[in-house]
């Protein structure tokens, strides 16, 4: 998402800094622990602001248009025909259960269509207005960019319903080329898949529909263009299209590997893929060793490669609290020589994340629930929005802060403000920040069973009813929820005050006989971090020995 990834593998990796955000996963119904799909997104920019959008169902008027507006900028690119009858959206996901994520890979620079009316983002939340399933969406997207042109760089889609899961990755055809090229596979029930701003579709079915389609001129295009020269069975889109070099591997098919290898055991084996000394790729989807939960995708969702030949918690670069965390830009010089950060799932620099969870055997607006959060997902709190919810929550409406107005009724700034004291003391604070965070999950998790049977008990009535009362139920628990964010990045700076550390008993701050706060530890830093200290300067500090 946002920047475009550049191919060549110099210039990609000197730039990448200004690029390379998003992950997703896909997982199909079997290879989840109670038959549902889903699919996660992390939409991540050091300018994307987090909100959560709503667009409500509604019928137009023949004739009526529809401004587009580049989602990235709000620069105008143009306007189209508006749908009849379009459905209620909310986030990522519409009244139907049909959810849709993205991540941006670039591919060849001379593919963008400046001319283009359609971007990416508009491509996502103008088709979830208007299809009901993941065959209508990739019907849709492929023919709105066909008939009005593809602005944007080269994108992967996650596109599901309660029944099935695609992967979709398409990229223009340059300036005078109307249109784009574009594959979409479907993933096995029981498999799971990934991707993370590098295009992973390789060789594909060229006659089963059931499983795959395509533009039809996606091989032609190539040919034409002088992509692609052997025989249709072995064409590659991602080799056409995007090539594959270091950054592509390090930087975000790492972060494909990162979720491979938490599901199959078998995937350790690529970790020399992920760190970019082999090219032999991943496969686009696998077979996970257990099925996963809503609860699993999320902690997926909060990895940093931890225990892993990439983990980084170590190093100086960690400072002395162990923080898996580097500052922008990715790649940094020394002596005129160029070197990297790593780039995991979880990141300072997102906007919003979600799991959608998509299932089947439930009305709709119950069955379907967008697990949405703000910022950091390591750091953010996962709640239930369900997909038919008619109102947005006042701490994520639209227009509540900004990027750069603050608001202390935001849930993006609360968690903003919460995660940047974090960062200042990773190791120590982290551990108070997950049990808040857990204690909010593991209640929407059990109150869910009983939420839920009232909602159907009410659907039974009247659907206006259940939507009513779940939309009710959404904005109280985040009311709820940032409310007690608030308190957390509270509690915090009074305990973690100047460096030092509040003595605690039975959940409260210590006091002393006479009623006045305890004195504080003093921990100073932790031994591991002294003797780096000791190493670098000698006996600079060092204490002279007492006459």
């Amino acid at each position: 998402m946002k920047k475009r990834a550049i191919t060549a593998i110099v210039a990609i990796f000197f730039t990448m800094s200004q690029a390379l955000p998003c992950t997703n996963f896909l997982i199909g119904k079997k290879a989840s622990t109670d038959g549902s799909t889903m699919i996660s997104y992390a939409a991540d920019s050091f300018s994307l602001y987090g909100e959560l959008y709503h667009w409500p169902a509604q019928t137009y008027k023949p004739g009526a248009m529809l401004k587009v507006y580049e989602w990235d900028t709000g620069k105008y690119l143009g306007e189209i025909p508006q749908a009849r009858q379009t459905y209620n959206v909310i986030g990522n996901m519409n009244e139907h259960q049909l959810a849709i994520g993205e991540t941006t890979y670039g591919g060849r620079e001379e593919l963008s269509d400046s001319t283009g009316i359609i971007d990416y983002g508009s491509l996502i939340y103008i088709t979830l207005q208007r299809a009901k399933t993941a065959r209508e969406a990739i019907k849709t997207m492929g023919d709105l960019v066909a008939k009005y042109g593809y602005y944007s760089s080269g994108e992967s889609f996650s596109i599901a319903d309660p029944n099935e899961v695609w992967i979709m990755e398409m990229i223009g055809k340059g300036v005078g080329n109307k249109g784009a090229v574009w594959v979409a596979v479907r993933i096995p029930d029981d498999c799971v898949a990934a991707h993370a701003n590098q295009a992973r579709i390789q060789q594909f079915p060229l006659n089963d529909p059931e499983n795959c389609l395509y533009a039809p001129d996606v091989i032609s295009f190539a040919r034409e263009k002088g992509y692609f020269a052997g025989k249709d069975a072995d064409f590659s889109f991602a080799n056409a299209y995007a090539p594959l070099d270091f950054g592509a591997q390090r930087f975000c098919e790492a972060r494909v590997w990162s979720f491979f290898n938490h599901v199959n055991k078998d995937m350790a084996k690529y970790v020399s893929y992920a760190k970019g000394e082999t090219t032999d790729p991943m496969p686009l989807y696998i077979k996970p060793d257990k099925k996963i939960s809503v609860q699993d995708a999320q902690a997926y969702m909060r990895d940093h490669y931890e225990n892993t030949d990439l983990d980084w918690r170590y190093d100086s670069g960690a400072g002395p609290y162990n923080r898996p965390y580097r500052w922008s830009p990715l790649t940094w010089e020394v002596d005129s020589v160029k070197y990297f950060n790593e780039r995991p799932i979880a990141t300072q620099q997102t906007g919003f994340s979600f799991v959608a969870q998509m299932r089947s055997w439930l009305p709709d607006v119950i069955g379907g629930i967008l697990w949405f959060g703000l910022d950091d997902a390591a750091q953010n709190v996962y709640y239930p929005v369900y997909c038919g919810n008619t109102a947005t929550p006042e701490e994520m409406r639209v227009g509540n802060g900004d990027f750069v107005t603050f608001s202390w009724t935001s849930a993006f700034w609360m968690h903003n403000w919460v995660s940047n004291m974090v960062y200042s003391r990773y190791k120590d604070m982290i551990t108070d920040v997950q049990a808040v965070q857990s204690s909010l999950e593991n209640s929407f998790k059990e109150q869910q069973p009983e939420v839920e049977k009232e909602a159907s008990a009410l659907y039974k009535k009247s659907k206006q009813a259940a939507t009513d009362y779940l939309t009710a139920y959404t904005n109280s628990v985040v009311a709820d929820g940032v409310g007690k964010w608030k308190k957390l990045g509270e509690y915090l700076i009074v305990k973690y005050m100047d460096g030092v550390i509040k003595k605690e008993e039975n959940g409260k701050f210590k006091r002393n006989p006479y009623g006045q706060p305890a004195f504080p530890n003093r921990p100073g830093y932790p031994e591991e971090h002294y003797r780096k200290i000791v190493k670098e300067t000698g006996d600079r500090y060092r204490v002279p020995p007492t006459k």
